[in-house]
Parts: C-alpha cells; sequence; structure tokens
C-alpha cells in the first residue's frame, strides 16, 4: 500500500510553545488546504503558504472553506479556529494541547472544586486587574460590586476622552448590526481576544469550561481569562475606533487588536498568568511523560504493571 501523502506528524516537544506564536490570523473568502506543514490560503489573487506551527488561532471569516487535510494539520500542531460569521461569534474547534501532561488541569479542578481556594483566584484575577487595591479580606459579593465600580469607570473614560456616547453594553450576540458603533466594536475586539484565550487556555491543557468569576458554561475560563485584558486593550480600540467611523469598522478593530496584542504582549502575558493563577508560578514543572493508575489510598500508582490478586483456592494463571 502506498504511504499517506504529507508530513509526519510532530512530537509535542518540537512544536513551538504557545507563548512564542503569533496572535492570530483572520482570513475571509478563500479556501484553507494544506502542503506539508503549511496551511495554504488561496483565494482569486493566488495562493499564500502559513507556517501552521507559528500560529496560535485562526479567525475564519464569512467564505471560508477549509479542507480535512488542513484541520488535520492544525490539530495535530495546536491550531485554534474560530468561525467568525457576520452575526456574531462562535468557537467551534481547537487543536490538541501542546502538553502530555494534566498537571494544570488537575490544579484547575481542584482549586473550582474548593471554596476558599476558589475565592484566592478571585482575588488574583482582581489583584491583575487593578494592582493599586487591597482586596484580600474582600468577599465575593463585595469584590463583583469593587469590579463592576471600576468597569463603569473604564468605558465612562474611554467615552470621555473619544467623544463616543456610552448608554451601556447593549448588543444581541445573534445580531451584530443591532448595535450602535461603539458596541459593535466592542463585540469585534473582544471575539478576538476570546479566540486568543481559548486556544492558549487548550493548549496549555485546562479546561474552558471550568470558570472562577464565570460559571455555567462551557467558555466560563475562557471569559475570565479575556476580563483580563479588555481594559488595556479591547475597549479603548473600540471607542477610538468608533469616534473615527471607518466603513469597515469590525475589520479595523481586529488589525488594531492585533497589532495591540502584539505590542502589549499579551499571548505571552496569558501564558505566564494562566500559570500563575493556577501555580503561583510561571516556571513549567519537568514531569516525565506517564501515565498513571488512580488508587484511592495511596494516590497513584505505575501503569503498565498487572496488578491480578490471586483469590482464595483459584489456581494462579
Amino acid at each position: 500500500m502506498d504511504e499517506m501523502p504529507g508530513m509526519i506528524r510532530p512530537d509535542l516537544q518540537a512544536l513551538p510553545q504557545v507563548k512564542d506564536r503569533m496572535t492570530f490570523l483572520y482570513l475571509e473568502h478563500c479556501t484553507l488546504g494544506r502542503q506539508d506543514g503549511a496551511i495554504t490560503v488561496t483565494d482569486e489573487k493566488g495562493v499564500v503558504s502559513v507556517p501552521a506551527a507559528g500560529i496560535s488561532v485562526l479567525l475564519l471569516g464569512p467564505g471560508t472553506r477549509v479542507t480535512h487535510r488542513a484541520m488535520e494539520l492544525m490539530g495535530d500542531t495546536g491550531v485554534g479556529a474560530v468561525w467568525v460569521g457576520e452575526h456574531g461569534v462562535r468557537y467551534y474547534a481547537h487543536g490538541r494541547p501542546l502538553t502530555t501532561h494534566a498537571q494544570l488541569l488537575l490544579r484547575q479542578a481542584e482549586l473550582v472544586s474548593n471554596t476558599r481556594k476558589h475565592l484566592d483566584v478571585v482575588r488574583r484575577m482582581y489583584q491583575l486587574r487593578f494592582p493599586d487595591e487591597d482586596i484580600s479580606h474582600l468577599t465575593m459579593q463585595q469584590l463583583r460590586g469593587r469590579e463592576g465600580s471600576r468597569v463603569r469607570q473604564v468605558y465612562r473614560k474611554a467615552s470621555k476622552d473619544t467623544g463616543v456616547p456610552w448608554s451601556g453594553r447593549l448588543y444581541r450576540p445573534e445580531d451584530f448590526a443591532s448595535g450602535d458603533a461603539v458596541n459593535q466594536a466592542l463585540s469585534a475586539g473582544h471575539a478576538c481576544l476570546y479566540g486568543l484565550a481559548h486556544a492558549v487556555i487548550v493548549a496549555l491543557g485546562c479546561a474552558p469550561g471550568l470558570g472562577f468569576v464565570h460559571v455555567g458554561h462551557e467558555c466560563s475560563f475562557v471569559y475570565d481569562i479575556a476580563d483580563l485584558y479588555k481594559a488595556e486593550v479591547t475597549i479603548p480600540i473600540a471607542f477610538e475606533v468608533a469616534a473615527q467611523a471607518p466603513e469597515d469598522l469590525p475589520a479595523v478593530v481586529r488589525r488594531r487588536v492585533r497589532d495591540a496584542m502584539v505590542e502589549h504582549h499579551i499571548l505571552e502575558r496569558m501564558v505566564h498568568d494562566i500559570r500563575y493563577l493556577l501555580l503561583n508560578t510561571d516556571e513549567p514543572e519537568q514531569e516525565p511523560e506517564v501515565v498513571y493508575l488512580w488508587d484511592d489510598r495511596i494516590g497513584t500508582v505505575a501503569n503498565g504493571i498487572n496488578y491480578f490478586e490471586k483469590e482464595e483456592g483459584e489456581e494462579p494463571s
């Protein structure tokens, strides 16, 4: 039988870490294919090859078609895929984690399940956003009130600086055009931030649905992480672009957000902040690549061993 075409699936150790990749790439009205280790982007102007292992997430706009081979490559190299429609954004797919360990996932589950530890993570999240405040003894209710007040200040300042009227976050996810210019700009900017956060979370092996401030949604942790950077990136950009009133507002917002993510090192900071929130450190622990078996008395036991114990009166096999 002839060998299957294409490159051999790369080992995870051979792939660039998520913090070393580009943030995101937006594409529309094109077909995505695969040529060896590159994603090919074809439209009426020609073909462009994009190294798959150098991208964190692809934002796929209207008119985008993706071949099975392209999705296979994206899965092998840990590239996230977000389909961006005219009436909102949905996260449909992601690549495999860029790790073989469950360390962060287990720690995330432990913190979510313990009320005291859960609240500690929420406090650290708030401290990352507003480092000038002492919130070490605030309750969850007090934190929500403090956060609401600070976020309203951010919106009011952006409105005052740009002259764009602000009457609140009013939008319908199923009807993008129903919002005013600044709400459309916020939706477009936040979509880029959500896509990058989702890709980073998955690449690190965490669960997008195990959130701390947000709960009950499959993207709860995505919203938690994205919120850390909205006041710095997407909110001021949305108001600035809305004040300029460009013809293609979403496209201008995406480009501005992309540039701001690079300028402020958002991708690298996401990796650092997630590790800080879950482990209190940014240094990865070197663990052997191994699968354990769970034991209710001692925690874990070695895999690949026959633990059969002969029952009384039974002859050994």
